[in-house]
């Protein structure tokens, strides 16, 4: 992982040299569409409320859970005792980021959404009220962080939501098996090189040419760049979109020049 000042300067390298968010100059009809009609959507959605209510509450308590961190930075098996709060604070996709998911889903209605990666449920949240009819499969290591995220689900009267406990390496075969094409994956688990190139792989064989992946954390450390890097390498993938915090890549067959675009958000 990086340090905070190594990624202050990333970030501010990025900002200065990223397309400036407004869509001027981006020649790509496409790409367009999303700054103007996903990324500057500035209208307030009743569900931002209903899941900023429910972090307020999360950011209030005090419980603690016995974490299982399968990720980077913990080693798998090891427990500790974290206030959900802390979890809320330190784990959860900012309003920002979950907001910007909610529009995504909300745009391109995809029919199944994956995610690796619940937490305590925001982001999870957010993309299920943005497409109520979606089967949203999300899937978990820890399983008292499991079984506090069914609980928000509950809270939220959320009813289009499946969660999966376990270790992705586990889970994530059977997940494929069962859900046929994914029309949306949103990779927020573990942050590291080889987990992350090779979950993508196993994702490919159940995309479509209208699918979309989002890769989070793309510039978090120098193996996630490295993952990011090859993923939108990728022959497989036409188009490529940076937002620092997050990247999308996107498979049409209708790109027939692979284009990649880096954009201030």
């Amino acid at each position: 992982m990086y340090s905070r000042w190594q990624l202050a300067k990333k970030y501010i390298n990025y900002y200065l040299t990223a397309s400036n968010g407004k869509g001027h100059g981006v020649h790509s009809p496409f790409v367009y569409t999303f700054i103007k009609k996903i990324l500057n959507d500035k209208r307030h959605f009743a569900a931002y409320d209903q899941v900023e209510t429910l972090r307020k509450k999360l950011l209030a308590d005090n419980t603690q859970l016995e974490v299982e961190d399968f990720g980077a930075g913990s080693a798998i098996n090891n427990s500790h005792r974290r206030p959900v709060a802390r979890i809320a604070r330190n784990a959860a996709k900012t309003k920002k980021l979950s907001q910007l998911l909610f529009r995504i889903v909300q745009h391109y209605q995809p029919a199944t959404i994956l995610e690796l990666g619940t937490s305590l449920g925001i982001s999870t949240s957010y993309m299920a009220l943005a497409n109520p009819a979606a089967r949203v499969i999300t899937g978990e290591g820890s399983k008292a962080v499991a079984e506090q995220a069914n609980n928000n689900f509950r809270q939220l009267a959320l009813q289009n939501i499946e969660l999966v406990t376990g270790n992705f390496d586990d889970t994530l075969p059977e997940i494929l098996q069962q859900a046929s094409a994914i029309d949306l994956a949103f990779m927020d688990g573990n942050h590291r090189l080889e987990p992350t190139l090779r979950y993508f792989e196993q994702l490919l064989p159940n995309t479509t040419e209208h699918s979309i992946i989002i890769v989070d954390d793309i510039h978090w450390s120098e193996g996630m760049e490295q993952a990011w890097q090859q993923i939108k390498e990728h022959p497989s993938v036409t188009l490529s979109i940076d937002l620092f915090f997050i990247g999308l890549v996107f498979f049409r067959k209708d790109f027939k020049v692979k284009q990649h675009f880096t954009v201030r958000f």
